[in-house]
């Protein structure tokens, strides 16, 4: 089992990132050709990204201004955006994600100090209440999360990374994993041991 000291939410992750490793190549992929595509305006690909984004986005956005109306208006403007300076992407800058959070925050924090320029005192009651809390978890802390769980994988030696995929992902028990590999028992817990140890150190922020 995973160390039990682990939240519940980054044990979760851990016993599915290997799989959703090789997915997010695969989406990686699929939003690169989106972009390419809408470079070419190509309308159905700026609905796919959209559609897979915008409440990540929103997240993010809704986060920085505090306001709901505010928050659609600007996600219209940053998806539009998106649009317009797709052919201006460039991939070994970032992942695509990245690049639409770039431009979410940005936008955010413009329409943030507009606001503070023009806004006008009002005795609106609902002026001051705290934004609505969120029915599930944010999204866009989810993706910090899981980028954190990935890199600190991707920073583990391959025997550690091996023996921790077998363990955690293909469900198997130190004695298969021993066998499958020909490795003493001792050296495989070793090995998923010192592993969690590292995940544990690298993930501390998130515990």
């Amino acid at each position: 089992m995973l160390n039990p000291e682990f939240p519940i939410l980054i044990r979760a992750i851990l016993v599915t990132m290997f799989l959703q490793m090789a997915e997010d190549d695969l989406a990686e992929q699929q939003e690169r050709e989106w972009i390419r595509r809408m470079a070419s305006k190509d309308a159905n690909a700026l609905d796919a990204f959209y559609s897979r984004y915008n409440r990540l986005a929103f997240s993010l956005v809704f986060r920085i201004v505090g306001n709901r109306e505010d928050a659609e208006d600007v996600l219209t403007d940053v998806f539009w955006q998106v649009w317009q300076q797709s052919s201006r992407y460039d991939g070994s800058r970032g992942k695509p994600v990245a690049w639409l959070l770039t431009i979410a925050r940005t936008r955010a924090i413009d329409r943030l100090r507009s606001r503070g320029r023009h806004e006008v005192t009002t005795d609106d009651p609902d002026k001051h209440k705290d934004p609505p809390a969120p029915a599930e978890p944010d999204p866009f802390v989810q993706t910090d999360m899981r980028q954190a769980v990935h890199d600190a994988l991707q920073s583990l030696p391959e025997q550690q990374r091996i023996a921790l995929e077998m363990a955690y992902f293909q469900g198997m028990t130190h004695t298969e994993i021993a066998a499958a590999l020909g490795q003493p028992l001792g050296t495989v817990k070793d090995r998923i041991r010192t592993g969690m140890m590292h995940l544990r150190k690298r993930l501390r922020p998130y515990l």
